[in-house]
């Protein structure tokens, strides 16, 4: 049985573990076994350029803090090897640099996606797959807000378009005047 000074140690370990899980938009678990430490160290620091938080955890610790955060979907994947990224801003961003480093490693069955979670919720490896093909939230909200401007600047254009036809000055001649 560990003393005191350990377990509190341990302790402190996890309550950190959990309290940045907690404030991650999303975090990825991958089996990191059989890459070098030259595409490793690549990774991390591609990883740490788009704000994504990569580390090793153990097992155990990450089993706590998944559990104390409502996380015990990601018990049965705790075993063997596990490092986890996690997104501090961007959701999608550890998802796409991850399953792309796996894709080129698929072949020879080594550094694999585990599963994760996001906004919250639970994910499985394969939603991830799915996830990491979608654009980096920055170009989500771009696209869907230029979606949502496309009606109104045709609107914009037909109303201009109209008030031309009957004579009246184009818009952009009014305001220089």
């Amino acid at each position: 049985m560990p003393n005191e000074k350990v377990l509190s140690e341990k302790k402190a370990v996890v309550a950190a573990l959990t309290e940045k899980m907690k404030n991650a938009s999303s975090g990825i678990l991958v089996d990191y076994k059989g890459i070098t430490v030259d595409e490793d160290t690549k990774l991390r620091a591609e990883l740490r350029k788009n704000g994504v938080d990569y580390s090793v955890v153990k097992n155990t610790f990450l089993r706590f803090a998944a559990d104390e955060l409502g996380y015990s979907e990601l018990d049965e994947h705790l075993n063997g090897t596990t490092a986890l990224a996690l997104g501090m801003e961007d959701p999608i961003a550890p998802t796409k640099f991850l399953c792309d480093f796996a894709a080129k490693k698929e072949k020879d069955g080594i550094f694999t996606v585990k599963g994760g979670f996001m906004e919250g919720k639970f994910v499985s490896a394969d939603e991830i797959k799915k996830i990491s093909k979608l654009g980096s939230k920055n170009t989500l909200v771009a696209t869907v807000l230029g979606t949502m401007n496309a009606p109104i600047a045709a609107f914009a254009r037909v109303i201009n378009a109209i008030a031309e036809k009957q004579g009246a000055p184009a818009a952009a001649e009014t305001t220089a005047e």
